[in-house]
């Protein structure tokens, strides 16, 4: 077999095994790149609502929570409450929680939601596990083969020495620039 027919099944074999963490990583650095614009992990659901309030405060306990969580469906998402001063009091919720005005009744509920595959799609970009940072470092090195053996591939005019010479070097141009110039 010549080299040629090397380089195709080493990039062919290589593009189809890491497609999936190809489009992970290309996901989630999507998400990640706009965090000043969002939160690529939780969507945030907010409720605003009035309550009225226990004249004596002795009557504001966890039973007395527990009916207020429970007129919004969150009773067994209770975890705890404190009065963070006289005039607020804060109920920790699972992935969430409630304020309470207790002079105005104003309240609120937020509450966290995991966003579908983004959020473990970054969970796996962070490098959770000690096994997974092993993985990255062979997908790394696999994608410095794949772009290699790409460069190889295509003969002539539209390969490395014609137009592909020109859009490799546009490639590697406009990262230099960004890096030299921001």
């Amino acid at each position: 077999m010549s080299w040629r027919k090397w380089n195709r099944i080493i990039h062919r074999d290589f593009g189809y095994f890491f497609t999936g963490v190809i489009i992970i990583y290309a996901v989630s650095g999507i998400a990640l790149n706009h965090l000043k614009d969002w939160n690529p992990n939780y969507s945030v659901e907010y409720k605003e609502f009035k309550t009225s309030i226990p004249q004596k405060k002795e009557d504001i306990n966890k039973k007395w929570v527990l009916s207020e969580l429970k007129k919004h469906n969150e009773q067994d998402n209770y975890k705890k409450h404190f009065f963070p001063n006289s005039e607020k009091l804060k109920v920790f919720l699972v992935n969430g929680n409630m304020q309470i005005d207790l002079k105005t009744g104003e309240s609120s509920i937020e509450k966290l939601n995991k966003r579908f595959l983004i959020y473990q799609f970054n969970f796996l970009h962070y490098n959770p596990q000690r096994w997974w940072t092993w993985f990255s470092d062979v997908f790394a090195v696999a994608l410095v083969i794949i772009s290699i053996t790409g460069l190889l591939i295509q003969r002539g005019k539209n390969g490395i020495t014609g137009r592909g010479a020109w859009l490799t070097g546009l490639g590697i141009l406009i990262p230099l620039l960004f890096l030299i110039f921001l």
